[in-house]
């Protein structure tokens, strides 16, 4: 396998090194899940201030599910974060917010009659998993694992 290019800004923290070519596949999904976890964050924050407005029946049912989605779509946004940034943690994360995104497409698509919507969540997860598991990805991802057979080499 070649050796790539490190320079001293992409030292990790442990002392590991990142390569300085991320592959625009993790790129992609990076922007994508990063997307995603904005998306819940600002939902978050928008019922947090309904529940403190009023607007909702019960205020610590408001504030709960803000809660909820917070923490839930803040660390889904830290894994896009993470992935833009190279770091290999992210995609694990990605993987499971992606999975878990396509049922809730579904359902508006079917339930709630909201194919505009379901449609767009159901694009941009298929999209983040076709990227999450691209080729480049995972030769990417498993580079600190050894000896990685490329295009031209067979096992």
């Amino acid at each position: 396998m070649a050796e790539q290019d490190v320079t001293d800004d992409d030292q990790r923290e442990g002392g590991d090194q990142v390569p300085s070519g991320i592959p625009a596949t993790v790129r992609v999904a990076g922007g994508l899940v990063s997307l995603e976890g904005l998306a819940g964050v600002v939902t978050a924050i928008v019922l947090i201030v309904r529940a403190s407005t009023g607007h909702d029946q019960s205020a610590a049912s408001g504030v709960g599910t803000a809660i909820w989605f917070g923490v839930l779509f803040g660390g889904v946004l830290a894994a896009g974060i993470g992935l833009l940034r190279g770091k290999r943690w992210g995609r694990a994360i990605a993987v499971i917010a992606n999975v878990l995104l396509l049922p809730v497409a579904w359902s508006l698509l079917t339930d709630s009659h909201q194919p505009l919507w379901g449609s767009l969540l159901g694009l941009v997860a298929v999209a983040g998993l076709a990227a999450l598991f691209a080729p480049a990805t995972s030769r990417f991802m498993a580079q600190d694992y050894g000896e990685i057979p490329g295009d031209d080499e067979r096992p």
